[in-house]
């Protein structure tokens, strides 16, 4: 169904000369993107964009060249010098001169015909490389670039330096892309073409060709117009992708749920505080949406300690008094469980029944509760990945949510709705996202965001420490264990690691337990479900009163009197990360720590990370920090948590271009919602050429 006009550049990369299918392994490696599960495409090399230039314009004759520079040389091959016969470490020298002076090009391990060849005597020559001087000779050791003087025009003045990976050359990657451009097709132009005018944007093929050839070094810059081009483009496509996603849910006709108020009033009368006036605003806005016979889909912001799940269960309240059911779907069954211990009594008390169903759930047990699920004996269903299954069904499922949004994708949000007669969805995060950031990954929703923490919820002292005061930190320690405090000690690693210096959670296990003997307990990704539970349990109570762990405990764990929080290399870890980390302590009345273990000498990014650390405990403060410090290529975590990246877009460069796409976008599907105008289909080619498939397969559905 994709238009022929592509087919070049969805052709797999083996088409091209000299690409087989070990060379198609290695450029998946550098591809920007998504590839996983996918053969390589000759389009995916497009949008390879080079990070620098190595500039071969500087022409200054041997004697002029400076040390260490590149310069191009025009010469005429004097003798050759093989390597003695036997010595083959011994190098092959090729002596050349100018009218300035001689120059030696060296080289190790090369073959004697093929200099020859590329080197004959007498002949004039342009060499490019690296200038280097030993006792007042000149010396170029293996050239970059060696072309016969007739053949001046193929040796590129400004040649684009690409991201490479063990095993593939420049020199194949530079003649693969040029074979890409090459089998660019003449395409329609999907972009206004006032717009493009007002912002000096090239055209889409002129961009590519102009970034992977460039006439000056400013050219390859995020902020040149080639670049700026491209990532308008694929804005655009994003922008365009969620929006139709969105018409779709809406399309889903909802249904108005409107209640009496009465499991939200016993829910309220059931909480120990009073709700803070963001969740209230949250709470009226949701409500607002369930009144609404069209479907709601809305991301609810809230940081660490927000109060976001309480919002979520009035919601569900909500939803049970118009007689519906709901489902709260979190990302590992840690979470789930929690969700389900703080809503329990809560729902309990408003006469609501809950099951729990994730992985671990079997036979008898797991049919029963599918049995209530089905007949709706159960209002509330808390569980994880699990509730997608096709064995799962529901009586009536009015409402869904789905908690760490980010670790869900539109795909499975669309799943999840097959569930129910178009339920309406909140969607959560604890992980808080730049304002630019909502647009790109979530602008198929709605946002309400908690800006306050609950009350008498105390502040958490945050203190840098090295690594080399650690024993002076292990005798607090002592002092707050008999004072009844409990402690988190997070390590990057689970286990020793031979490539990378740092201690690991079993290592560190052992070394706390020697002080501290069966107090310490252990957590970490690679053990059982049952035996995590087991560990957090005994964390719970107190059985254990130090938590050695990795980042399995980043999310959502709920211990409220845990109050210190130890973070060993805290160097290694995200802005994000260390804030999501940061959360599990301070979540009771008692006041708390947060002890970032550094190891030194820091570089400049990791001491602005710690120093924001110490400054705030506002997360929004936070992201934003994170997003000038990291850019787009590791935002917020998002490799640890697999939020979509951009191919082309850097969002520190290109932010002021967010908006305009995403307005864009809501223009052009308010005049075309099928995409059917001329430029409708021009920009269908668009939303291919980026991946947006899933826009496609919605616009054939209808």
């Amino acid at each position: 169904m994709r238009p022929s006009v592509l087919d070049p550049l969805f052709a797999p990369v083996t088409t091209l000369d000299g690409v087989g299918a070990k060379l198609a392994d290695l450029m998946a490696n550098i591809v920007p993107g998504d590839v996983a599960g996918r053969e390589l495409r000759v389009g995916d090399l497009l949008f390879v964009l080079p990070h620098s230039l190595i500039d071969r314009r500087n022409r200054p004759g041997i004697a002029n060249a400076a040390e260490g520079t590149i310069v191009t040389l025009d010469l005429t091959v004097g003798r050759h010098h093989p390597s003695p016969p036997g010595r083959r470490n011994a190098p092959y020298r090729v002596f050349a001169f100018d009218e300035t002076g001689e120059i030696a090009l060296t080289f190790f391990h090369a073959r004697a015909p093929w200099i020859e060849k590329i080197l004959p005597e007498g002949e004039q020559v342009l060499v490019s490389g690296r200038m280097e001087w030993f006792n007042g000779r000149a010396s170029m050791v293996h050239p970059d670039f060696v072309v016969p003087a007739a053949e001046a025009h193929t040796l590129p003045t400004l040649e684009p330096v690409y991201p490479l990976t063990a095993g593939l050359s420049a020199k194949v990657l530079r003649r693969s892309i040029a074979q890409s451009l090459e089998r660019l097709p003449d395409l329609p132009e999907w972009q206004d073409e006032s717009f493009l005018s007002r912002n000096r944007m090239p055209a889409f093929s002129e961009a590519l060709n102009r970034l992977h050839d460039p006439d000056t070094p400013e050219d390859v810059q995020p902020e040149s117009p080639y670049w700026r081009r491209i990532a308008y483009d694929e804005f655009l496509a994003g922008q365009l992708s969620l929006a139709l996603v969105r018409a779709k849910v809406k399309r889903l006709s909802g249904r108005p749920l409107t209640g009496d108020g009465r499991f939200e009033a016993k829910i309220r009368a059931a909480l120990p505080y009073q709700l803070t006036r963001s969740q209230e605003e949250a709470v009226q806005d949701i409500h607002a949406d369930l009144a609404n016979p069209e479907r709601m889909v809305r991301l609810l912001q809230g940081d660490v300690g927000a109060g976001k799940t309480v919002v979520a269960l009035l919601a569900m309240a909500r939803a049970a008094e118009a007689g519906g059911q709901s489902a709260l779907m979190a990302p590992t069954e840690i979470l789930a469980r929690q969700h389900a211990a703080t809503i329990a009594p809560l729902a309990e008390s408003a006469g609501l029944r809950i099951a729990v169903l994730t992985g671990r759930e079997k036979g008898r047990e797991r049919q029963r509760i599918l049995d209530e699920i089905a007949s709706g004996a159960v209002d509330f269903v808390i569980g994880t990945h699990a509730l997608f299954q096709e064995t799962v069904q529901f009586r009536d499922l009015a409402f869904a949510v789905v908690d760490e949004q980010h670790r869900f994708g539109v795909h499975q949000r669309l799943a999840m709705t097959a569930k129910g007669n178009a339920p309406d969805m909140l969607v959560m995060t604890a992980t808080p996202i730049p304002r630019t950031l909502v647009l790109s990954a979530f602008g198929d929703m709605d946002v309400s965001r908690l800006t306050e923490k609950p009350a008498g919820r105390q502040p958490i002292r945050t203190v840098t420490l090295p690594v080399e005061r650690l024993p002076q930190l292990v005798d607090r320690l002592r002092k707050a264990l008999s004072e009844g405090q409990k402690v988190y000690w997070i390590c990057p690693l689970v286990e020793e690691s031979e490539e990378l210096e740092l201690m690991s959670a079993e290592d560190r296990h052992a070394a706390l337990q020697k002080v501290f003997g069966n107090a310490v307990g252990l957590i970490h990704g690679r053990m059982k479900a049952a035996d995590k539970d087991a560990a957090m349990r005994a964390f719970k109570t107190g059985e254990t009163r130090i938590l050695v762990g990795t980042t399995v405990v980043e999310v959502g764990v709920d211990v409220p009197d845990a109050t210190i929080i130890v973070i060993e290399h805290a160097e290694r870890f995200g802005l994000a990360q260390l804030h999501q980390l940061r959360g599990r302590v301070g979540r009771g009345a008692l006041a708390s720590s947060c002890v970032l273990v550094y190891k030194g000498p820091l570089g400049e990014t990791a001491t602005r990370r710690l120093e924001v650390m110490r400054d705030t405990e506002d997360g929004f403060v936070i992201a934003e920090e994170d997003l000038k410090l990291r850019g787009e290529g590791d935002l917020l975590g998002t490799k640890q948590s697999g939020t979509p990246g951009f191919r082309v877009a850097r969002i520190e460069a290109h932010v002021d271009l967010l908006q305009a796409a995403r307005d864009d976008a809501r223009l052009i599907l308010s005049r075309d919602p099928e995409l059917q105008t001329p430029r409708g289909e021009a920009l269908r080619l668009l939303l291919y050429l980026f991946g947006r498939d899933e826009a496609i397969r919605l616009l054939r559905a209808g």
